[in-house]
């Protein structure tokens, strides 16, 4: 009985990072431009990967094949986070803007509330 759950369990997270390396794949390809596709790599790296490898623990029990998960584990969380932050920063240095809906950069030195602009234009007029 204790095996069956073990391999439910390990076939499900396996299952669901397959899930998540898909769709990060599928983001990859479909996204606009480098920030957002790096976004897409980041769920591979993190969710995809993460999941498959703790699937992957379960299954094998606790052997040195675990310990060696683990560390590959740890250096993927380790290192995909800045490899992201210096593509970002290189792609940045490079003049690539970001595509944005609105641009928020400003939103620093306009007032808090609109209630308040809206207040101050009505009695100036």
């Amino acid at each position: 009985m204790r095996v069956l759950v073990v391999d439910l369990l390990s076939w499900g997270f396996i299952l669901a990072g397959c899930f998540f390396t898909l769709a990060g794949a599928i983001g990859l390809v479909r996204m606009p431009e480098v920030y957002t596709r790096m976004h897409a790599a980041s769920v591979i790296d993190t969710l995809g990967a993460g999941l498959l490898c703790i699937g992957m623990m379960l299954q094998a029990g606790l052997t040195l094949v675990s310990v060696k998960l683990v560390f590959i584990l740890a250096l993927l969380f380790f290192i995909g986070p800045v490899v992201t932050h210096a593509l970002a920063q290189a792609a940045l240095h490079a003049g690539i803007e970001p595509e944005l809906a609105e641009d928020r950069r400003d939103r620093l030195q306009r007032p808090r509330s609109d209630a308040a602009t809206r207040d101050s234009t009505d009695t100036a007029n």
